[in-house]
């Protein structure tokens, strides 16, 4: 199963990075993982078919609001797992990014569970490349969101801060 998930990930990896992915994705998916979310109380999200998925669970830097990201995930062991802000190669950071750097005190729901977590930004070089590598491990060609985006990418290790809620 492993390799056949491999060898899917690779055949869909390369057109994620085309233009036209790029234009239509961040436009298009957010509604559909949501209507599905509401769909299946959480357990299910399309993203998750291919890569690791949740549902990032922050408080607005500005706002003070309560703010739903759904994005890919990278696990680390130990109840650590790590989530890179590509935003699709955009040439901003995405807003989760800026929430996570005020209030890092946050949430994730797997599969729909919600567990506390604690970000922190991953800062050193050395440690950077590491986790690149096993994002890409995952997903191949995923650091091409950073290098075609004109920025570093914000690249947060999320580890569980207590039991699920």
């Amino acid at each position: 199963m492993a390799t056949l998930l491999h060898v899917v990930r690779s055949a869909v990896a390369p057109v994620t990075r085309t233009r036209a992915f790029r234009a239509v994705a961040p436009r298009a998916l957010p509604p559909v993982e949501r209507a599905l979310a509401r769909l299946t109380r959480g357990r299910f999200q399309l993203s998750a078919v291919l890569v690791p998925s949740l549902v990032l669970h922050t408080t607005g830097a500005r706002s003070g609001e309560p703010r739903d990201t759904y994005l890919m995930y990278t696990p680390l062991g130990a109840g650590r797992l790590v989530v890179a802000g590509t935003s699709f190669a955009r040439d901003r950071h995405p807003a989760w990014t800026y929430n996570l750097l005020a209030h890092p005190d946050a949430a994730v729901s797997i599969r729909g569970r919600r567990y506390p977590v604690r970000a922190t930004l991953v800062e050193d070089d050395a440690e950077r490349d590491a986790v690149w590598e096993r994002i890409e491990a995952q997903w191949p060609g995923y650091r091409a969101y950073e290098r075609d985006s004109g920025r570093v990418v914000r690249l947060f290790r999320l580890e569980r801060a207590g039991r699920p809620v």
